[in-house]
């Protein structure tokens, strides 16, 4: 079995999805021994946002005459790609920014949604082709928006996340929540512990699914 760790978060140390998304791993691979874990840090090796240049090899899949830049991306993408459809159980660290995710997460993200790989489009609409696999989104934000009807609109974050991932086809998507981390270090413990208790519900089912 094999589990990819992706990483957003430019904070590092002081990053309370980094450190959920370590332990959702850690108790995954000690309930799972011969695990294999791969981990993509998008804030340490940024990808490439898409450009004018990069984007036929993305969305027209062009493979063929391609210039040095078109080259390098069309390597990149196949990679990324490769090393998420090889997973059975993909890890997301996915702070708030600004109401939605992390630029680099982003990049990420639209290298994986690629016509005729992980979704299609037929006679009934867009069709899902990447699912089979389970997706678990470590969500932490400041403020607090799943109780707070004022704030729900400016959520942007878990909601699109979710949308992406069942338009290519994956619906076995949990959510691990940590907010109000940025309300005071009594609420902010408060939200990691919660978070920790989600951990320790999961990851049983995860194991066993």
């Amino acid at each position: 079995m094999k589990l990819l760790q992706i990483q957003s978060s430019a904070t590092e140390g002081a990053s309370v999805s980094r450190q959920l998304v370590e332990t959702i791993t850690t108790a995954i691979a000690e309930a799972m021994p011969g695990l294999e874990v791969v981990t993509r840090d998008l804030a340490a090796h940024e990808l490439p946002h898409l450009s004018a240049e990069r984007m036929p090899v993305v969305r027209a899949g062009k493979t063929e005459d391609l210039t040095p830049v078109q080259q390098d991306e069309l390597a990149l993408a196949e990679a990324v790609l490769d090393e998420f459809l090889s997973a059975d159980v993909v890890v997301v660290g996915a702070p708030m920014y600004n109401f939605s995710v992390p630029s680099q997460l982003k990049a990420w993200i639209d290298r994986l949604a690629r016509a005729g790989r992980t979704f299609r489009y037929g006679p009934n609409g867009a069709e899902g082709l990447a699912g089979g696999r389970k997706v678990i989104v470590v969500s932490s934000r400041g403020g607090v928006y799943s109780s707070n009807p004022a704030m729900a609109a400016f959520e942007h974050q878990e909601s699109w996340l979710k949308a992406v991932f069942s338009f290519i086809g994956i619906t076995d998507v949990e959510i691990v929540r940590a907010e109000g981390i940025g309300m005071g270090p009594e609420a902010r413990a408060k939200a990691i512990a919660a978070a920790e208790a989600e951990i320790a519900r999961l990851v049983p089912q995860a194991v066993a699914a």
